[in-house]
């Protein structure tokens, strides 16, 4: 008996190879021979294709769509969470022992070099659910996305502390407005252009964010041919505003197109033209089309209607504006919804802190302007900081990976920036979100109660010497993150007794399997 399976988790590390290892273990233990492919971070070395042709089952463990799956056609195959493998590997070596001894039986083994060949009815049959599907290609472009958020995000903290809040205003990187340029003007011994290099280097991460979660969840559906249409669709979102929602549209827009598209018949003259010049060409120009005509329409019409409706608000109910404001930068993570909150707030600033100066000594918590500034930050500080907090709290409900972006999310939050927080939303947008509004709502009523005031936009804790209450500030923030985390470990928790108890009702060793 021989078993082929593939690994592969979020960031093709710890769970990738930790299920190989088990799965390798239990075939021991079984008696019969494996080869595990890790598609993990390291790359990927291919099974051997005289083993491969001679397999009798295959095992699937993974969070990322399985790269070449067509190469297992034919053969019965158990398709399972990575996690399954760690904690559960006997019994998926069992299943796939007992799924080939009854294709053996029914005189359906595949063999040798047909094995390769159009799908079977086998692997019809094992094809993963279209739930499964689209969380399997969403989770391809947020595994390849996590690397800018972590790099970027600390790079900019770095370039705050060593810079100052105002680092972006003091070192140009367009030569615009009489600022020195970062290139031709670097200074080695001031420790301020160290500051200015990481922050617009961290930048420059941040700005592939959207484009590779859009690319990738598109190279997972149509591979080679959806990455152009999947990063045009990506940048397109940012250009309109749409965030990284938007990228997640963009990647199936661009992704789908190209798919379709490679499967319309040509001429066999220019039919070896498709994949690098016909199907990226169109896919790209459907996906910009419907990007900027279906997509940018009703994010631009949402915009206005949001400023507006805060506008009409005024500055006199800070509670409320608090509230509202941060649900809005909790709602999308530095979309849309957030940078409208995030610029209602930073249009008054220049006006809170006139008024300020005009008269000294005046206490800023009475001027409404500089205290939506505080409400907006804080409530901006919680989403990355609550779901860190989660991954501590309960571990067993965040993957390896999960919790290691969780230790990165503490000086995102800390930082004041809410794309930490990004990866946990979309990768579980229907129990992250509503946490991170909730406790962003929470965090901006409380600032707006509090009184606490702000005269900078940006720099979370390391502007601490530019709020006005900080006590109070930073006791909005960790309640606010309470919150957050609460929320989260409750959200995950949900089903989990149903999945328990179906977990419960799987033999748990090879012995039991097959003996059932």
């Amino acid at each position: 008996m021989k078993i082929v399976a593939v690994t592969s988790c979020i960031s093709g590390i710890a769970h990738t190879y930790m299920a190989a290892e088990a799965l390798e273990e239990a075939a021991k233990k079984a008696g019969v021979e494996i080869r595990v492919e890790t598609q993990g971070s390291a790359g990927t070395t291919p099974i051997e294709a005289d083993f491969l042709a001679d397999a009798d089952a295959a095992v699937f463990a993974h969070e990322l769509q399985v790269k070449d799956r067509e190469r297992f056609a034919g053969l019965p195959t158990v398709d399972v969470p990575v996690s399954d493998a760690i904690s559960g590997a006997d019994a998926l070596v069992a299943k796939a022992i007992a799924e080939a001894t009854e294709q053996q039986k029914s005189g359906a083994k595949r063999s040798g070099a047909a094995a390769a060949s159009a799908p079977s009815a086998e692997a019809s049959a094992t094809k993963p659910s279209a739930g499964k599907s689209i969380m399997n290609k969403l989770m391809t472009g947020v595994s390849y996305m996590i690397p800018f958020v972590a790099a970027g995000g600390i790079l900019i903290a770095i370039g705050f502390l060593l810079g100052g809040y105002l680092v972006m205003n003091h070192y140009s990187i367009d030569g615009l407005n009489d600022i020195p340029t970062l290139w031709a003007n670097f200074n080695f011994g001031d420790i301020t252009w160290w500051g200015a290099l990481a922050f617009w280097t961290g930048k420059a991460a941040f700005a592939f964010l959207v484009p590779v979660l859009a690319g990738y969840i598109a190279y997972a559906i149509a591979d080679r041919p959806g990455l152009a249409p999947g990063f045009v669709g990506g940048s397109i979102a940012v250009t309109i505003g749409a965030g990284f929602l938007g990228g997640i549209a963009a990647g199936f827009i661009g992704g789908y197109a190209a798919y379709w598209i490679a499967r319309i018949k040509l001429p066999r003259a220019i039919d070896a033209l498709k994949p690098v010049v016909i199907i990226p060409l169109i896919a790209s120009i459907v996906t910009g089309f419907l990007m900027f005509t279906v997509v940018g329409a009703p994010v631009s019409l949402l915009m206005t209607a949001l400023n507006d409706w805060l506008s009409s608000f005024g500055s006199g109910n800070l509670l409320i504006l608090g509230l509202v404001l941060g649900a809005m930068m909790g709602l999308d993570l530095g979309g849309p919804v957030n940078k409208v909150a995030y610029l209602f707030a930073t249009t008054g600033l220049d006006a809170g802190i006139t008024a300020l100066q005009a008269q000294s000594g005046q206490d800023p918590s009475s001027i409404p302007q500089l205290v939506i500034m505080a409400a907006v930050m804080a409530a901006g500080m919680t989403p990355p900081l609550g779901i860190a907090l989660a991954t501590v709290l309960q571990k067993n409900k965040f993957s390896k990976a999960e919790r290691d972006n969780g230790k990165a999310a503490w000086l995102l939050g800390a930082s004041f920036i809410s794309e930490g927080a990004i990866p946990f939303a979309a990768a579980d947008p229907l129990r992250i979100l509503p946490a991170t509004i909730i406790g962003s709502a929470v965090t901006g009523g409380l600032v707006g109660i509090f009184g606490a005031s702000l005269t900078a936009p940006h720099g979370g804790i390391w502007v601490i010497g530019l709020i006005g209450h900080p006590w109070l500030f930073l006791l909005a923030v960790i309640i606010g993150t309470l919150v957050t985390g609460a929320v989260v470990v409750a959200a995950k928790n949900i089903g989990a007794a149903a999945k328990s108890n179906s977990a419960a009702t799987t033999p748990s060793s090879a012995d039991e399997l097959l003996a059932s």
